[in-house]
């Protein structure tokens, strides 16, 4: 795929997000699923970090150990788990290459196969025509979807997790590693969510305060009718704006639904709440897109 259309453009900015098939090709596809194959076949993890993931974070902020693994993962390569894979010894149940939920959020930094789409002069054209000034890339993660096991991702919107102000700063480039189908959990939106705000806010707690993250206001009830299905073949790319509402199936087939996702964020003249539970830190400062 070339470029990017104004007729595109416009159909983002409308909808609150955008398929664009064939944006990548399936040989880049392979070389990041290779690179992962690679990532879990090595991890260790200790038993105390074997934290379960949830778009609720009701698992993974149990423990204060689960707590202080997901808030510090911003900076590094951290594992996260699907229910039901661990025993209660901390024991894998499953094999481990089919255990993971996703890996975050910092592949974009320390992996430079993933450095190298995040940054590659496609993304970069892209974020071009839409307009972003000063673009750093916020988080980055590889989402499995396990067949079978793949869990549902309620619905939500980014910037619930990611809020700045003004809001509508921040995109998510959701790229399809494998097809995503009906069938194994494509991504369902709500067209033109994006221009209602957001109802909820996931914001660090007081220092010494446990659990680490709490949620302020609370997310609605939405009619399925008004969801609006968005499968895309490997190598296509969602964008996602920080307000849309969108949601994930559970993945009952036998086909697993890979994906590598991050975020950017337009720095130009917007401001990163010191509230959110990803910070840039010394080690990590969110990176120019453009660089």
């Amino acid at each position: 795929m070339d470029g990017v259309s104004q007729q595109d453009v416009q159909k983002y900015r409308e909808d609150g997000y955008l398929v664009l098939e064939g944006f990548f090709s399936p040989e880049e596809c392979d070389v990041l699923r290779e690179r992962m194959s690679e990532i879990v076949e090595q991890m260790d993890v200790p038993v105390h970090c074997r934290t379960q993931f949830s778009t609720d974070h009701d698992e993974q902020l149990k423990t204060q150990g689960n707590a202080d693994y997901f808030i510090t993962s911003g900076d590094k390569v951290c594992f996260f788990f699907e229910k039901g894979v661990f025993n209660e010894n901390g024991e894998f149940t499953v094999p481990k290459e089919r255990s993971l939920n996703k890996i975050g959020h910092a592949l974009h930094a320390h992996e430079p196969v993933f450095k190298s789409i995040t940054h590659s002069p496609k993304v970069q054209n892209l974020a071009k025509k839409l307009g972003l000034i000063k673009p750093v890339v916020l988080q980055s993660m590889y989402i499995f979807k396990q067949p079978c096991i793949g869990g549902e991702v309620t619905p939500h919107q980014d910037a619930t997790f990611l809020y700045t102000e003004p809001l509508g700063k921040v995109m998510g480039v959701w790229i399809a590693l494998e097809d995503a189908t009906l069938d194994n959990g494509c991504l369902w939106f709500i067209p033109g969510s994006h221009r209602n705000g957001i109802t909820r806010r996931m914001v660090r707690t007081p220092k010494g305060s446990f659990p680490l993250t709490d949620f302020i206001g609370r997310e609605q009830n939405y009619r399925d009718d008004l969801f609006v299905a968005a499968p895309v073949k490997k190598g296509g790319v969602v964008l996602i704006h920080g307000e849309v509402l969108h949601r994930s199936a559970e993945n009952t087939s036998d086909a697993s639904r890979n994906v590598y996702a991050f975020h950017i964020m337009d720095s130009e003249n917007t401001c990163w709440s010191s509230e959110n539970w990803l910070q840039p830190t010394e080690e990590l400062p969110f990176p120019s897109l453009y660089t």
